[in-house]
């Protein structure tokens, strides 16, 4: 089907969030919990759109909106504008520390704020991006504690958690650089622990930590070939087809 987005004609596939739908046709809209691997959150709000559907309006996260009919989508009236400048506000206060977040704020030129009590060393937007991630690979290790003001993400009673990996996949994942992950002469830390790292027998690279090999080998039931890296293994993977090619057309010959 085909949807209006700033008036330009563009393809939908049935269920389809307006949000890839756009990034695809190349027109930006603004996300800070959205994650191609973690689609769907809708929690910051800042991709909110305006759609029009048989002449009724109405504001919708464009992350999470499934798109099952022909509408348009308006991502940047002066009405989506003022709100997004408003939740920009909100997120600013909440996370003032975060460089990204510093210069989102400069770019809707953002006042100094002096309504909300802001803690200045704060970095999480609260967005469950690093808490929905530990969950997706298994470990569970962390979880959004407390409610109201002092909601925050943290281990089970902020202590070390047992079930953490190492894998980083919460740090590598958090849009504003909340989460502190540390890598030094082979140790990495994380959540107040340190694991020791494995080196790729290809190159020679420190990349995943022993638990979380022990974790995909066992745990999850996949094989392991060998220890190597991604670069590594698509590169090995490559001479493999390449090789494999190769016979195919001594053969036929």
């Amino acid at each position: 089907m085909n949807i209006v987005i700033d008036g330009k004609e563009c393809r939908a596939e049935h269920g389809e969030y307006i949000l890839d739908v756009a990034k695809r046709n190349g027109i930006h809209i603004p996300a800070l919990c959205h994650s191609e691997a973690l689609p769907g959150q809708g929690n910051c709000r800042m991709c909110i759109v305006e759609i029009i559907d048989n002449s009724r309006r109405k504001i919708v996260t464009s992350c999470s909106y499934p798109i099952t009919k022909e509408i348009e989508v308006v991502t940047c009236s002066e009405k989506i504008k003022k709100m997004r400048k408003t939740i920009m506000r909100l997120i600013s206060a909440r996370a003032p520390s975060s460089d990204l977040i510093k210069q989102l704020s400069e770019e809707y030129d953002l006042p100094p704020e002096t309504k909300f009590k802001i803690d200045k060393e704060e970095k999480c937007i609260l967005c469950g991006l690093c808490v929905r991630a530990c969950g997706e690979v298994g470990a569970h290790a962390i979880s959004t504690v407390n409610r109201g003001t002092i909601k925050k993400v943290s281990t089970p009673f902020e202590e070390t958690p047992p079930e953490c990996i190492g894998c980083g996949a919460c740090a590598y994942v958090c849009p504003t650089g909340a989460i502190e992950i540390e890598e030094h002469q082979g140790k990495r830390t994380i959540w107040n622990k340190t694991f020791e790292l494995l080196k790729c027998t290809g190159c020679g690279d420190y990349f995943m930590t022993q638990e979380q090999y022990e974790y995909i080998k066992n745990k999850k039931g996949i094989a392991i070939d060998g220890l190597l890296c991604d670069k590594c293994r698509k590169k090995s993977t490559g001479e493999k087809l390449k090789e494999a090619l190769c016979n195919v057309v001594i053969k036929g010959k």
